[in-house]
């Protein structure tokens, strides 16, 4: 049995998607959602036949649940099971009626409810426990030094609710000097995709002469060995999976303000810090004892007890 996971081409959703299917047990193949046309433009919800503007959909005859990610990937997984009769998980907030769907896993911001929708706390992710100890295995020599502790620093970049720019590269360099000035703590610093050159140029520059290490893109991707490694990890706001997948780790999480906003991150954000997960990043080293918080089992269990998979 396989799970086809239909959304459009974005690494997030793939890697909330996959990291479900593989919590349940499950092998899973991608189709991806890419409109064609007006509806390149527009919402995918009012498209009369969303499987005509799309590319087509195929499914292998060994599929046996379909899940969808985004607005636009469960409006056209909502068409595909109307053809196939096949059952639907949607992750995230679909923004169209939950009847189109068999099971909604949406996070607590997205503020819906109902019989059929399963609120969490987290964005669901592929960190697991096993994953983490693989990777410390792996990174742990080339990562931390012997006599310092190590904080993770994860950056995201510009998402149109959010910016990170010069300005808050130099801010967030000059905290992290005063950390490692004042504590005995060394950086491991990744970027993203998103991150803007400029301001990861100018990061290089201020902690060259510092006890910090930045991936320069080369190589194999240390994302999940400085995940596993950290005694901290810090972690821009605009980024509601990073966040998440550091929450699932047993390191003490800070958020990075950044100029902008949204309702949505800042709820997420705020639901994290009720239950003692995050706290702001204020360029201080204090770290707190916390416990993983990881909500993707809660997702996978649904899943399992609701379609028998």
């Amino acid at each position: 049995m396989s799970v086809a996971i239909i959304a459009e081409d974005f690494a997030g959703m793939r890697a909330q998607a996959s990291g479900l299917v593989e919590r349940v047990g499950m092998s899973w193949h991608f189709h991806p959602v890419q409109m064609q046309g007006v509806w390149k433009r527009l919402p995918t919800r009012f498209c009369p036949r969303p499987l005509r503007a799309t590319l087509p959909i195929e499914l292998p005859t060994d599929t046996r649940l379909l899940v969808s990610v985004g607005g636009t990937g469960g409006a056209v997984a909502a068409a595909v099971r109307k053809r196939s009769g096949l059952p639907l998980v949607q992750i995230q907030n679909p923004r169209m009626a939950a009847r189109h769907f068999d099971l909604i896993i949406a996070n607590v911001h997205d503020r819906i409810a109902g019989r059929n929708i399963l609120s969490i706390r987290t964005a669901l992710h592929g960190v697991t426990r096993q994953k983490l100890d693989g990777a410390r295995a792996a990174w742990q020599a080339r990562l931390r030094s012997p006599d310092k502790a190590l904080l993770s620093v994860l950056i995201g970049g510009a998402n149109g609710r959010y910016s990170f720019g010069k300005a808050q590269a130099e801010a967030l360099a000059g905290d992290l000097i005063q950390i490692m000035r004042t504590s005995p703590v060394s950086i491991a610093l990744t970027p993203s995709r998103r991150t803007d050159p400029e301001a990861l140029a100018l990061l290089r520059e201020k902690l060259a002469a510092h006890p910090a290490w930045i991936w320069d893109g080369q190589g194999e991707n240390p994302y999940h060995g400085l995940l596993a490694c950290a005694d901290v990890i810090a972690v821009t706001t605009d980024s509601v999976s990073m966040i998440s997948e550091a929450a699932a780790t047993e390191a003490p999480v800070l958020v990075i303000g950044l100029p902008g906003r949204s309702r949505r991150i800042a709820d997420f954000v705020q639901t994290l810090a009720e239950a003692g997960r995050v706290r702001p990043f204020r360029g201080e080293w204090a770290p707190w004892a916390v416990t993983p918080l990881d909500d993707t089992d809660r997702g996978a269990e649904e899943v399992s007890r609701r379609f028998a998979v």
